[in-house]
Parts: C-alpha cells; sequence; structure tokens
C-alpha cells in the first residue's frame, strides 16, 4: 500500500495508547474488510515517522487470509483478492482527510515493507524570509529568521556524505546500529525565500535527518563554519541542533529488483536489530 499523510494532528506513525497515530487509525480501517477477510493486528511500515513529521511515499505491507468465496459488492479474484482498487476506495472513505491510501497492490514473493528497503528518501524545508512562512506553508515549513547560503550548506554537506557512523546525528537507543549510507544531501533555493533539502539513505536512524538539517542551518546562516558537521561526525557527540518535525516530509522508498526482495529482507535484519527509516 502507498500511503500520504499530513503529519500536523498525529504523534507520529506508531500506534501508542491514547494518541492518535497513523497507524492505529490504517489498521482500524484495514479491519473493516469484507466477512471472511482478516488482517493482522499490526502491519508493517518502511519508515517509522515521528510526530509532525509528514509522508507522500510511506509503504506499508499487510499480510491477508484470502477470502473463500465473493463478499458484497466487491468483486473477488480466484485468488481471493478483493478489487483493491474498490478496496482503496473503500479505505479512504472510512479514514479522515489527513491520510490516504494512494494505492494498492498484490506484494511481490519475498517483499517486506521494511527490510526490503535499499534507499529512502526525504525533504525538508525552510523558509529565510524576513516575514516568516506564507501562510499557506506553515505546516510543512520551518521559518529561519536569518539568510541562509545554499553554497555553505552544500560545502559542509558534501563532507557527510558516505558510509560514516551517524552517532553525532542520531537519537542514541540501547540497540542497533548507527552505521548509514548517506547518499545524498543537497540543498537548493526554490524560490525566493523557499529552500529544501533532499536527503537519501540506505536508512534512517532517529532523528537522523532532523539533526542533520539543524546542524547544517547553523553553517548557512554563518554561525558555524562549513567544516563543523563534519567534525561533529567524527567527535560521534550528539549535537543539540535538531531541526523542528514539522518541515519534513518523506518522499518514498526504493526497493531491489522483485527477484533480490527476500535476498536484501535477510541482508538487513542481519545487519540492524533496532527500527530503522524512523524520522
Amino acid at each position: 500500500m502507498d500511503v500520504s499523510y499530513d503529519g500536523t494532528d498525529f504523534s507520529g506513525w506508531a500506534r501508542q495508547p491514547g494518541r492518535r497515530t497513523v497507524q492505529a487509525l490504517l489498521e482500524e480501517a484495514l479491519q473493516r474488510q469484507p466477512p471472511g477477510a482478516s488482517v493482522p493486528k499490526s502491519v508493517v511500515v518502511a519508515g517509522r515517522t515521528d510526530a509532525g513529521v509528514h509522508a507522500t511515499g510511506q509503504v506499508v505491507h499487510v499480510d491477508v487470509v484470502p477470502l473463500s468465496a465473493p463478499s458484497g459488492r466487491i468483486p473477488v479474484s480466484s485468488e481471493g483478492i478483493p478489487d483493491l482498487a474498490r478496496m482503496t476506495g473503500r479505505w479512504n472513505r472510512l479514514l479522515p482527510g489527513d491520510v490516504r491510501v494512494l494505492g494498492a497492490r498484490i506484494a511481490p514473493e519475498g517483499f517486506d515493507a521494511r527490510f526490503s528497503a535499499i534507499r529512502r528518501h526525504y525533504r525538508y524545508r525552510v523558509s529565510d524570509a524576513p516575514w516568516g512562512v506564507d501562510p499557506l506553508r506553515r505546516h510543512d515549513t520551518l521559518a529561519w529568521n536569518r539568510p541562509l547560503s545554499t553554497d555553505a550548506m552544500n560545502a559542509a554537506a558534501a563532507e557527510l556524505l558516505g558510509l560514516h557512523d551517524f552517532a553525532a546525528y542520531c537519537k542514541q537507543r540501547d540497540t542497533g546500529t548507527t552505521i548509514r549510507e548517506l547518499q545524498r544531501l543537497e540543498w537548493a533555493r526554490v524560490d525566493e525565500h523557499l529552500l529544501e533539502v533532499r536527503v537519501s539513505a540506505d536508512a534512517f536512524c532517529h532523528s537522523m535527518v532532523r539533526s542533520l538539517v539543524g546542524v547544517l542551518l547553523l553553517v548557512g546562516d554563518g554561525r558555524r563554519t562549513d567544516t563543523w558537521p563534519a567534525k561533529v561526525l567524527e567527535s560521534g557527540i550528539r549535537d543539540s541542533a535538531v531541526a523542528p518535525a514539522h518541515g519534513l516530509t518523506l518522499l518514498g522508498v526504493d526497493y531491489p529488483p522483485d527477484a533480490e526482495l527476500a535476498a536484501r529482507a535477510a541482508q538487513t535484519r542481519n545487519v540492524r536489530t533496532a527500527p530503522t527509516g524512523r524520522e
């Protein structure tokens, strides 16, 4: 399933008691299947997003028990799968307006939304306008009250690319590796006062993108030199410069060819014991 959501009013992706979360609402909609179908208590997501983080290209998989006979007005295939286009429309009628199922299809053999992923893509938006943020962009764009230099931020970002231990840019956990391959970290000014940074990696540890953005913004406004972010990386000590969540959006997730899905999932499970892709 391809899923999009505005994270403003969610306490993140993951189900939490007494909190409004994307996972909880999606699972509630999935439970309202035609009679005879069933889904597990928990779906599997490519990247668990934190409170306030948005997504336009989230990926989820769910295991289902095929229907033994047609049910209701929704056609069922010979394999016992309801018409997924019709089901997508049904789910979206059940879901609130700030979360949408963009499409659903039968997954290839060996597919795992989380462990089969080879790359995740994020975008962070910042306005350096002296008057703040356009009111229509206030939920997905950070207001920065100092002029920013994309040249300075890109010079600093180039030193962070590649395979590194990003412990200094991750919220610490008791288990799991902080070694990641950062494949893209590129700033661009897309309008007079609007900047975007595109970030891609094999996976992200908790708060990694927002930590990278927070440090680079201090370079962009001149308060730090363009060599400082690399020194932070080398130190292994987490810096307090973490950008707010609302400027961050998960844009998409890449997967290998179908024949390589199972092998990729097995490889990822062997090297990571903590949740990946969380921001």
